[in-house]
């Protein structure tokens, strides 16, 4: 019955970098090109338990600018946070895990990747702001259909 009677427990534990990498791996030589790079983005979303109560939900972004067919740079980039959640029912914690961590935690990958690319040499990349409930949503259709991958990609 406390169980029952508990509050929902919401707080943030702690927010971290748990990952960045930058390649470039046809410097200098590229850099003397003169064609528009494409740009091609990729988010992810995952999250884990780490103890009872306690989940590290981490948003991923990975970054890849080319110019024809070869790569300018690439970054990839893992934001993460540590969430005690407690005292609430699946349906909503899971919400919580996939909407509101999420959003909690995306500001500081923009950031990270924006200076990444500067202090790499070159314009920031802005990432665009993202519907974590579409894209909780989304995954939520494909593990319905059977795709349960657990990890949310959009470009």
């Amino acid at each position: 019955m406390a169980e029952q009677d508990a509050q929902p427990v919401f707080n943030i534990q702690r927010m971290y970098l748990k990952d960045l990498s930058l390649e470039q791996p046809n410097s200098p030589r590229i850099l003397l090109e003169q064609a528009q790079p494409h740009v091609d983005i990729n988010l992810g979303v995952s999250a884990e338990p780490i103890a009872d109560g306690i989940y590290e939900v981490c948003v991923t972004a990975t970054v890849t600018t080319r110019v024809q067919d070869k790569t300018l740079f690439l970054i990839e980039a893992k934001q993460a946070g540590i969430f005690e959640i407690r005292n609430l029912p699946d349906d909503q914690m899971q919400a919580i895990i996939g909407i509101a961590c999420p959003g909690m935690i995306y500001p500081y990958l923009r950031a990270i990747v924006s200076d990444i690319c500067t202090r790499a040499g070159f314009p920031p990349v802005i990432l665009s702001e993202v519907n974590f409930q579409a894209m909780f949503e989304a995954q939520r259709q494909q593990q319905l259909g059977g795709n349960g991958s657990g990890v949310i990609a959009s470009a």
